[in-house]
């Protein structure tokens, strides 16, 4: 059967209409929306360049179930537009081994999903942080420089700029604020450049030429200061390592470290109350909140191992439905199979997908049950299309 002639044909079209689209929705999605957002962040074209071999792989789980939803909904709705399931019925072959062609893609695809899910996906992320973070000193000139400002309301200063020539920093202003976030000092001078120190993490403002107001009104002239002032914490890609920065292996070392960890603090806060020393009390608090903390961070974790699996299932999920439908619907142009079949279908399970892995995340309900639901739901429509399928 999987040698067969109309398997070949069939399965081979599929492969070329996946291909194309493949490359198509990759491309749009990378150039209207992921480099266009940078580009307003400030990044410029080699830093762009250099970031879009690192974020393809990250768009695949994405792109690779539409991608084979929508070849299959173009492939199956040309059989039947031109009639050809008809004609393949009253040879009297089952209209399944018509199907079976697009079950095997989708399992290809999901199998290769999941593969790249394995390392690929998460090391390139990792690739992109790390990146961004030894390329510190030029994104900071590239945002000055496009933006005129450097600021955020997670950082402890701000810094404004009336331009950059080179690596000099044109009449720059400099804000820092207190722990309680006023502003205690702004220094405004002549120029400046900036330089970062990867070991300290901290960046290194040159000011020469500049005077310096304290909050308290006082001014001080100043010929030559250095400010120093920490990097964006999202820019340290190791202390910030999130969970789909890591590997399969790594997820579950960084598990099991954290459930040692619980049960380290848990005999700690049962010694704490069995000794009834003063403080012990207090103590015992500060370490629930830690061991809650900890627990949170095993769910984050505990999400994205079923995550991947199951948004890797989702090529298949996408080809139980997809063969049904667009066998019925029967449209032979790409317009029609993606409103009728692709646009619906991915309309219901990306928001399903979405909303449970956010829930799940919350602590609410079954992990398994949730981040699953959106497969459950296209597997259980697609046999019942399959099955009315087969009987018509």
């Amino acid at each position: 059967m999987f040698g067969g002639i109309l398997f070949r044909m069939i399965f081979w079209d599929l492969v070329r209409v996946f291909l194309v689209a493949l490359v198509a929705i990759t491309g749009i999605l990378l150039m209207a929306g992921i480099v266009a957002e940078a580009t307003q962040q400030g990044l410029g074209p080699g830093q762009i360049l250099a970031a879009i071999p690192l974020l393809i792989p990250s768009t695949l789980p994405y792109t690779l179930p539409a991608t084979t939803l929508f070849a299959v909904c173009v492939v199956y709705g040309r059989l039947a537009a031109d009639n050809e399931i008809l004609a393949i019925k009253a040879a009297g072959v089952n209209v399944m081994s018509v199907v079976i062609p697009g079950l095997f893609l989708g399992t290809l695809i999901s199998i290769a999903t999941m593969g790249l899910y394995y390392r690929i996906i998460p090391y390139t992320h990792h690739l992109l942080r790390a990146m961004a973070f030894r390329d510190a000193e030029e994104l900071l000139y590239t945002v000055l420089r496009k933006q005129g400002m450097l600021a955020h309301a997670n950082l402890p200063y701000a810094m404004f700029v009336k331009g950059v020539q080179g690596k000099k920093l044109i009449s720059p202003t400099f804000k820092r604020r207190d722990a309680k976030g006023m502003v205690d000092v702004v220094a405004q001078a002549r120029e400046a450049h900036l330089r970062v120190n990867i070991s300290k993490k901290m960046v290194l403002i040159h000011m020469r030429h500049g005077v310096a107001t304290t909050d308290d009104g006082s001014r001080g002239y100043f010929e030559d200061r250095v400010w120093e002032v920490p990097l964006p914490a999202n820019m340290n890609s190791e202390a910030n390592r999130r969970a789909r920065d890591m590997t399969w292996q790594e997820i579950l070392a960084k598990r099991r470290e954290w459930g040692e960890s619980i049960d380290s603090n848990s005999r700690e806060i049962e010694a704490a109350v069995a000794s009834k020393m003063p403080m012990a009390e207090q103590h015992a608090k500060n370490l629930e909140g830690r061991i809650k903390h900890e627990r949170q961070q095993i769910l984050f974790l505990d999400v994205e191992l079923q995550m991947r699996p199951a948004l890797s299932l989702g090529c298949l999920c996408f080809v139980l439905v997809g063969c049904p439908v667009g066998i019925w619907f029967s449209r032979s142009d790409f317009l029609s199979a993606f409103i009728t079949c692709f646009l619906p279908i991915v309309l219901i399970y990306y928001p399903i997908m979405l909303c449970g892995t956010g829930m799940a995340k919350e602590g609410k309900l079954d992990v398994v049950s949730l981040v699953w639901a959106a497969d459950a739901l296209m597997v259980f429509l697609g046999g019942l299309m399959l099955v009315k399928l087969t009987r018509n």
